[in-house]
């Protein structure tokens, strides 16, 4: 079951790679993500959006062993 999770979030990534990522326009530009820009300078901290990931793949991770077997 796990192998079956590893290849949807590998499928996932390699979409988002290949130029799927315009559907996902607003992650990292969450209220909360620190993004400051100044020439020459670029600093970028997604921490919401890293924390919406966390959730989602804890609830993932937890339907699997819950359900999976």
């Amino acid at each position: 079951m796990l192998v079956i999770l590893g290849l949807i979030v590998v499928a996932f990534g390699a979409f988002l790679w290949l130029g799927g990522g315009s559907l996902l326009i607003w992650f990292g530009r969450l209220p909360g993500d620190i993004r400051i820009e100044r020439p020459g300078f670029r600093f970028y901290a997604p921490i919401v959006s890293m924390l919406l990931v966390s959730v989602v793949l804890s609830l993932l991770l937890w339907l699997v062993r819950r359900f999976g077997g």
